[in-house]
């Protein structure tokens, strides 16, 4: 792992960007890759990287999510109390006591989301967990005006705080926000190194906007690229701690790339993953499998576009998914760039007219 993706890794998953505010996150994303391909847009906010090969087509597609789950404001209270509404999916029992930023148009404002200290629970209310909808975050005000004066408004973005964090092995990273800015940072480093390698296609490295919420760039955005072949660059649920069962997550942090094999938005294309497997194998390159009953990936969105796109998603594994703080292990990325590459220099126009039977 290069120190450069290590430290990219630290500004996008440092950076704010849940569902609909991901603009701090795609300016990072065009300053890195400024000058290494042609940039553009859809009108939603998703970033699309045109990487020209030896050949306009086939066009291969493969995308990461900016936003992260989060939350909005949504009502000021009269003692100056922030209720608000998830954006993603979260478990009530990973949100009490965490900090939060909130970003108003007058600047940023930590806070915390409310809990009760132990001291005052009956037993019985230390068995229930706090529903969302009886949440609140704390930003230290008396008042609804004095929220109102620091810049809190209905509709501002709610973020949760973890800087990056090296663990005990620096190949172990914590942070918030890696699903997925892990996808985003892959976007980046697969543009970087076909910069030196040949590829008899055209590349598309996108960036997309309100996957948690939908999947919705994913929609936007394949319809601006049209692509033959489609990946989504995600994250995928680690099963190696403590109480998970390997039928419901067989994933492990440092044993590499995860091949998706069915989610609730994706069967992936047979041709296709069997493609890819071959590449891995080929390369010597480690994979994993797992499947997820509920949940999806913007690979859900691209491969029903037009007459229909064969797509798979590639996960990289992390720990506490959708909370505050995740693990993963850096090896697994480097690993997830090196097969996306080879991948990509083998896709030429006979080989992709193979997979789609055309």
């Amino acid at each position: 792992m290069s120190e450069s993706i290590n430290e990219l890794l630290r500004e996008l998953t440092e950076a704010p960007g849940v569902p609909g505010f991901e603009e701090p996150v795609r300016k990072i994303m065009e300053s890195r890759l400024q000058g290494l391909c042609e940039l553009s847009g859809d009108r939603l906010g998703s970033l699309i990287a045109r990487k020209q090969g030896s050949a306009d087509s086939p066009r291969i597609m493969f995308a990461g999510h900016m936003d992260e789950v989060g939350f909005m404001v949504t009502q000021i209270t009269d003692e100056g109390y922030l209720k608000f509404q998830t954006l993603g999916g979260w478990w009530e029992q990973v949100m009490l006591a965490q900090r939060v930023v909130v970003h108003t148009r007058k600047g940023e404002l930590v806070g915390v989301i409310g809990s009760k200290p132990p001291h005052i629970l009956s037993a019985e209310e230390r068995k229930k967990i706090v529903e969302k909808k009886d949440m609140f975050v704390d930003i230290g005000v008396a008042s609804r005006e004095e929220a109102m004066e620091k810049g809190v408004r209905p509709g501002d973005p709610i973020v949760p705080l973890c800087p990056y964090t090296p663990l005990a092995n620096p190949k172990y990273v914590m942070a918030k926000a890696f699903d997925n800015r892990v996808g985003c940072a892959l976007v980046v480093e697969i543009i970087k190194r076909l910069q030196s390698v040949p590829h008899p296609n055209t590349a598309y490295g996108v960036a997309t906007v309100q996957e948690e919420v939908g999947l919705r760039g994913a929609a936007t955005s394949t319809f601006a690229v049209e692509p033959d072949i489609a990946f989504a660059l995600d994250t995928g649920v680690a099963g190696d701690t403590p109480g998970i069962r390997k039928e419901d997550a067989q994933e492990k942090l440092g044993q590499g790339p995860v091949i998706l094999l069915y989610d609730a938005s994706l069967v992936p294309h047979r041709r296709l993953r069997d493609f890819v497997l071959d590449v891995a194998e080929e390369c010597g390159i480690p994979i994993q499998f797992d499947s997820m009953a509920g949940g999806g990936t913007d690979a859900g969105r691209m491969h029903l576009f037009g007459r229909g796109v064969p797509s798979l998603a590639i996960a990289v594994p992390v720990r506490y998914i959708h909370s505050h703080a995740g693990i993963l292990h850096l090896d697994d990325v480097e690993n997830t760039a090196r097969l996306m590459v080879e991948v990509i220099r083998r896709l030429d126009a006979d080989r992709v007219k193979e997979i789609t039977g055309e």
